[in-house]
């Protein structure tokens, strides 16, 4: 039996993930953002007992590509056997979404057009005709709400009857005679060189850009260098004929771009009614405060001080349960050890060094991913995160990056390593690089422990209600973190990543009432577990390291206090000490195992620390001669320095550049120890 090849085609924020998880049962992330469609998903269906394979592309705006997304969905469209291609549009903004309909069918004739939201459409008092839009396009046009579930079923009809009666109607825009005879003239040349490619659409790509088209069908193979260079030989004599009304490749993009846009227009005028609804006004007034340069930050910080107070007030409890559960665990797994008659090297090697370790990776990240990421996913859902790049736009501007940049650094709060996959959304890579590169800069999931201790202890002790100053105190943390990257950032962009900012389109999508029941399974499955699933197994060989080095001795000294002793002198001059170094050194591969190391160091234990309460850890930490300079060293070196190695490993994978890796590990680094100098001067002056 066949099975048909459906593309799944349209502008970010339209559903379209949301309509493929209907049509094939999937759970694939529906998010504009940080996690979205990067590459293709595949995912199947079964209609009238015929089996349809979806491609779910990724978002584009047009099909002159701007970005890796854009292009993977270029490539699909021109080159790839499919049977049909269903384009998604917003029911609430069609007439921009048309601009990508009308470019597809310059390519193929089988197009279903799904226009989904349309629940959203008639709360906006937005009314659409079906037939009309139909007659105006000559293609099945299909409503749907994908997240309700509406008309689906007509949707599959619809792709049935495309896939496998394929239409032979070809619909044609109609550009001035001037432009239609020159796309012609390198259209036919196109044609006879490769009758595979959609040489129409090409044909209007290179009329209208510069070389970066043609270079684009040499790379590929698509057509031969020669007859490359007599296809730009044609184009430059087609523009000599021009150059008299002073023609130019701008002028021919902007007139092709005014024909599909009018020809939206006029369509959408006649099958679109428009009647804004109170709830509508309501949204812009909404968008007119939280997109409002005196308001916007303003609101921004105070919903992140309120996610920070939710994480610190609600983790310690379910943390403290998870911590006494293994605690209770452990005496029966050294039972079952002694029962199978295993060496005490081992036994201890395993229960002393890994258990400890891992479980204590367990107990203090999983707790605050598990709040911190649904808090997070709700504002994603909400609409809210767009408007905060829109806040934050024009600062970025000014250090010459890219608004885009600040979605990444709201993931790396979460964790880095998904910060910095998050950066695929970023077009330019200068750009994306300077975001890559300053993510760590952001306190991720496993440092917050650390700075709520070191803010409790020392900042926030004898206050009343010491969870919202603690929220307050970290939140200045998040805000330094932010400065320094836009610091750091503007000094990449100006010496080794020179470059002007680049333009991008950043879509306010309407305001949706979060779906909580599908943001607590995503949360946990897609990011909680994946990230705490990923900190375990690095965790894993680092126990054994810090095991080992605590417990093989030279005389009476155990190389872990030979280390520190090492170290001491370096943590002297940064405002810390030996140990404190030493601990954020083997923390390397997981950030929630720093403190406990430190605390091992102090108290001359064999094996991994925990603490019960933060009057037991304030004692600790004084009787080895921490002062409020000490603390404020240890929380400039805690959001500042090297990202730990599953970010790393992250870095690698997305640069493909061992070069810019060893860059992503010094930088952060080196403002942190110019930090912690200067916090130690400054302690010594004023004796604080």
């Amino acid at each position: 039996m066949k099975k048909y090849s459906i593309g799944l085609v349209g502008n970010p924020n339209v559903g379209k993930s949301t309509l493929f998880n209907q049509l094939t049962g999937q759970r694939q992330h529906t998010g504009n953002w940080a996690g979205k469609t990067v590459a293709t998903a595949y995912g199947t269906f079964c209609y009238e007992n015929t089996t349809f394979e979806l491609v779910d592309l990724p978002g584009a705006y047009s099909l002159t590509p701007t970005s890796k997304d854009e292009e993977i969905t270029r490539d699909y469209l021109c080159f790839s056997n499919y049977d049909a291609i269903l384009v998604v549009c917003d029911a609430t903004a069609l007439e921009r979404n048309l601009n990508l309909v009308f470019q597809i069918l310059e390519i193929t004739t089988s197009v279903i057009l799904c226009i989904n939201l349309i629940d959203e459409a008639q709360k906006k008092k937005i009314f659409l005709d079906q037939q009309i839009l139909m007659k105006q396009l000559g293609i099945p046009v299909v409503f749907t709400s994908a997240r309700k579930k509406k008309g689906l079923e007509q949707l599959q009809s619809a792709i049935y009857i495309m896939a496998t009666c394929p239409s032979s109607k070809k619909y044609k825009l109609d550009y001035p005679i001037w432009i239609e005879q020159s796309i012609s003239f390198i259209s036919n040349l196109l044609k006879d060189a490769n009758e595979n490619i959609p040489h129409y659409f090409f044909a209007k790509q290179i009329l209208a850009s510069d070389e970066i088209i043609p270079n684009f069908l040499i790379e590929r193979q698509i057509l031969p260098p020669l007859l490359m260079e007599q296809i730009i030989e044609s184009k430059h004599t087609i523009y000599d004929t021009f150059s008299a009304y002073h023609i130019t490749p701008n002028i021919v993009q902007e007139t092709l771009c005014k024909t599909i846009f009018t020809k939206s227009k006029e369509i959408c005028d006649e099958a679109c009614n428009y009647n804004s609804s109170i709830k509508y006004k309501r949204e812009i007034k909404i968008d007119q405060i939280i997109t409002n340069r005196s308001s916007g930050i303003p609101i921004m910080l105070l919903l992140l001080s309120f996610i920070l107070w939710l994480t610190i007030s609600f983790a310690n409890i379910p943390s403290s349960y998870l911590s006494k559960f293994f605690y209770f665990l452990e005496p029966y797994i050294s039972q079952f050890f002694s029962f199978l008659q295993v060496p005490t090297f081992i036994h201890d090697c395993i229960v002393y060094g890994v258990y400890r370790v891992v479980t204590l990776v367990i107990s203090v990240m999983l707790p605050p991913m598990a709040i911190f990421f649904p808090l997070f996913t709700i504002l994603e859902d909400l609409g809210y995160l767009p408007r905060v790049a829109f806040n934050l736009d024009y600062c970025f501007k000014k250090v010459n990056a890219c608004g885009k940049q600040c979605l990444c650094m709201c993931m790396g709060l979460g964790c880095n390593a998904v910060g910095v996959t998050g950066c695929r959304i970023i077009n330019s890579k200068r750009e994306q690089l300077i975001a890559i590169l300053t993510n760590s800069f952001m306190p991720c999931n496993g440092r917050f422990p650390t700075l709520i201790a070191i803010i409790t202890i020392f900042f926030t002790w004898s206050m009343p209600t010491s969870n919202v100053f603690s929220a307050l105190f970290l939140l200045l943390c998040i805000v330094a973190s932010i400065i320094v990257t836009f610091f750091v950032s503007y000094i990449l962009s100006k010496t080794v990543l020179k470059g002007t900012p680049s333009s991008f389109t950043l879509e306010l999508p309407p305001y949706r009432i979060p779906d909580v029941k599908k943001i607590v399974v995503r949360s946990l499955f897609d990011r909680t577990l994946v990230v705490l699933w990923r900190a375990v197994c690095i965790a894993l060989p680092a126990s054994l390291l810090i095991w080992v080095l605590a417990n093989t001795f030279i005389g009476s000294t155990s190389l872990f206090q030979y280390c520190t002793s090492f170290l001491d002198p370096f943590g002297q001059i940064m405002g810390l000490d030996g140990v404190i170094l030493f601990g954020f050194l083997l923390g390397i591969p997981a950030n929630e195992i720093v403190l406990p190391i430190i605390l091992m160091g102090y108290l001359n234990n064999s094996t991994i620390t925990d603490f019960s309460s933060f009057e037991q850890l304030r004692l600790i930490f004084l009787n080895n001669n921490w002062t409020l300079s000490t603390a404020l060293c240890m929380i400039a070196f805690t959001l500042f320095h090297w990202p730990c190695s599953t970010t790393c490993l992250t870095i690698k994978k997305e640069t493909k550049s061992f070069k810019w890796t060893s860059v992503a590990f010094f930088l952060p680094t080196l403002v942190g120890i110019t930090l912690c100098i200067l916090i130690n001067i400054l302690g010594t002056i004023f004796s604080f």
